[in-house]
């Protein structure tokens, strides 16, 4: 798998040894809710997790703070299963919350989408957010993405509070009109 390069980041496939990183941000009480799963407990569970999600998966990277060495999230490219399409793609994305509001989800995806329409050669890439969701959202629009409709009591979460997803996309000739970024 490709590793990506950004100005101060370094996306790559996850390793075992990340788990301790993993941990960090994914116990952390807003991060996991925000994408329907519940903050891990412990390491063992964060281990469970990046066996099962993670590991040895095809454009599903960790995100790498060049400056600190250490992973602070995590951002994929995976199947979207609301539809029956192999040319698009779900972005789905997480990072813990010392590093919100500095920009550095942005620039990861900026790089995931040209990774994405270039290398990949997609139509599309979806997103879904939950209503409560602001941040993500501000994140999709900046990255051009347009804002299709709702869908209504799409998801139950771990909690068993069902949440409606707002639905985004980017097709492929939207992005290249946006100019390479």
């Amino acid at each position: 798998m490709a590793k990506i390069l950004t100005e101060r980041l370094i996306l790559r496939p996850f390793r075992r040894a990340d788990a301790p990183d993993v941990f960090a941000y994914a116990k952390e009480a807003d991060v996991g809710p925000n994408a329907g799963w519940k903050p891990h407990e412990d390491i063992i569970e964060t281990k469970q997790i990046m066996e099962e999600v993670f590991l040895n998966k095809d454009d599903i990277w960790a995100i790498e703070l060049k400056e600190e060495r250490k992973v602070i999230g995590s951002v994929g490219l995976i199947a979207d299963m609301k539809r029956q399409n192999e040319k698009v793609r779900m972005l789905g994305y997480a990072i813990g919350k010392p590093y919100w509001g500095l920009g550095i989800m942005t620039e990861v995806c900026q790089a995931v989408l040209q990774y994405g329409f270039s290398k990949l050669e997609l139509m599309m890439i979806s997103a879904y957010v939950y209503p409560f969701n602001e941040r993500s959202k501000r994140v999709l629009e900046k990255l051009g993405f347009v804002y299709e409709g709702t869908l209504r009591e799409a998801e139950e979460i771990y909690s068993g509070a069902v949440y409606d997803n707002e639905c985004y996309s980017i097709a492929r000739e939207e992005y290249l009109a946006q100019g390479t970024k």
